[in-house]
């Protein structure tokens, strides 16, 4: 080998050595420990053997940081621990870094990228620690599961600075809420009594921050304590002008009654006080919007709310109400008579599981119920379809939909996922014993018309199915995590198959049973 080459060689050494080197700290600087129990393993990783353990409050001498790693040394020995269990040991204040979910469903991913495999989900309101970012992506810690979620999807991330006294009055910070609605209690404690609520996009003064708990002056007359993690700080609005607790321009002008005896509430919440019982088809005017519900004003002038799922707006216009008739004897093989509500999983900012190669599920349910509906409308049935376009619609809409249109059958289309990568096949879920014989002639159907393993029929509590009054099924088509079966089942060929295995499952179970 050549001087030169050998000199060259030396330097990338060198290089690498100076780049993978471990930042090293100050000398005597400490960090303690914030979870009940913590492995000190013999390298930086998840996979380096355990050589010890510490407990919550402990004290450790850091001498380097490696990504999220710190080298600490415990009783004269070196060893590893993750630095998102433990906090910083500066004595005036510690910062908690805080992301809320702002959808149901998220993936947790290995990764900072769609095609990393899901780990876990987070549901709207969860909590999780932000360890790093890279991009669009944030690290978190959630439950004890380490992974990335993307930035689309989660509350901007709050910073606290708690201050050492226990009770600190603030008089130049407002809190914004970044839920949909947020219990307001007495005391600074999640047992204490619910004195109120507050809505997303509300800002409120702080009067004082009592550990992750903030009192806000929510009127002249009324204060409480809400949970810091569901909102962000900021600067108080200045010049004493009044804190906006009012979303405009950002929903429908009046909102339409779906059913009979639609409970109206006292506040955005399904256990409020019931104000007022309305009939199908009467009108409300809206004064606001909060997550799920509509502020309407009532005949009396009063204020009160209603949800979503219960009413048409003028995006989601209420289905026709077809004037009752006499059934006429169906013809076997024929769907004539029937009225089937076919529902496509997720849609809008609810992506559904993402596959090993990027697909998302929201599309190809989409596509796969548009074939579904397609055929069923050959075979004589009144089809009513949840969503014909990229666009959300909540899980007690959709039931709605189920009630208002009368369902025989509600068919709901989903793509499966698993953090194991080998899991395989297709399954058909019921929730209640009258659903059960449909379940399995449908899933009776598919295991005649696709090739994926049949994993049978399911019992499983998926709200579309136990609130729904109708005869309902949840279809999960196969795994989209696993690579083969995503190559599969985003053919037309294979979405053909499913329709058509759909279909005979539907035409056997009302052969044999009406």
């Amino acid at each position: 080998m050549s001087k030169v080459v050998k000199l060259f060689l030396a330097i990338i050494l060198i290089f690498t050595i100076i780049e993978t080197a471990p930042h090293t700290y100050a000398k005597g600087e400490e960090t303690v420990v914030d979870t009940p129990s913590l492995h000190v393993r013999s390298g930086p990783g998840l996979t380096y053997s355990v050589i010890g353990s510490l407990k919550k409050g402990d004290r450790v001498d850091v001498v380097a940081k490696k990504a999220d790693w710190l080298q600490v040394k415990i009783d004269g020995k070196i060893g590893w621990i993750a630095s998102w269990l433990t906090k910083s040991d500066k004595k005036n204040e510690q910062t908690n870094t805080i992301i809320v979910s702002k959808v149901n469903q998220l993936n947790i991913r290995s990764g900072p990228s769609t095609g990393s495999a899901v780990v876990g989900r987070m549901q709207a309101g969860d909590e999780g620690v932000q360890i790093d970012t890279d991009g669009l992506w944030v690290s978190i810690s959630f439950n004890g599961l380490i992974g990335w979620v993307h930035s689309d999807y989660i509350n901007p991330s709050a910073s606290l600075k708690v201050q050492n006294d226990k009770e600190n009055e603030v008089t130049d910070q407002a809190f914004t809420v970044s839920v949909d609605a947020l219990n307001v209690r007495k005391n600074a404690d999640l047992q204490s009594k619910k004195i109120g609520l507050v809505h997303k996009g509300e800002s409120y003064p702080v009067k004082q921050i009592d550990g992750n708990w903030l009192q806000l002056s929510i009127s002249d007359k009324k204060e409480g304590w809400v949970y810091v993690f569901h909102g962000t700080l900021s600067s108080t609005l200045s010049n004493n002008s009044k804190v906006e607790s009012k979303q405009t321009n950002n929903f429908p002008k009046s909102v339409t009654v779906l059913s009979e005896g639609t409970n109206i509430r006292k506040e955005a919440t399904t256990s409020s006080e019931i104000v007022l019982r309305a009939n199908a088809g009467e009108k409300f005017t809206v004064v606001n919007k909060s997550g799920d519900w509509y502020e309407i004003t009532l005949p009396n002038g009063q204020s009160a709310f209603i949800a979503n799922w219960v009413i048409s707006t003028d995006d989601i216009a209420p289905q026709k109400k077809q004037p009752k008739q006499k059934k006429t004897a169906r013809v076997p093989g024929t769907l004539k008579g029937l009225t089937i509500v076919v529902d496509p999983g997720h849609g809008g900012n609810d992506r559904g599981t993402t596959g090993s190669s990027g697909t998302d599920e929201k599309d190809i349910t989409l596509l796969t119920a548009e074939l579904l509906a397609s055929k069923l409308k050959a075979a004589g049935a009144n089809v009513v379809v949840t969503r014909e376009s990229d666009n959300y619609i909540p899980l007690r809409k959709r039931v709605s939909i189920s009630h208002q249109a009368a369902a025989d059958a509600f068919i709901s289309i989903h793509y499966d996922s698993n953090p194991d990568q080998s899991v395989t096949g297709f399954t058909t879920f019921y929730t209640h014993s009258h659903q059960k014989a449909l379940a399995s002639k449908i899933n009776k159907g598919l295991e005649s018309s696709i090739t994926l393993r049949n994993r049978g029929t399911q019992p499983a509590d998926y709200l579309v199915l136990r609130e729904n009054k109708q005869n309902a099924v949840l279809i999960e088509l196969g795994f989209l995590s696993n690579p083969n079966e995503e190559r599969t089942m985003t053919t037309k060929m294979f979405r053909e198959q499913a329709a058509h295995g759909i279909y005979k499952g539907l035409l056997n179970y009302f052969d044999t049973t009406k």
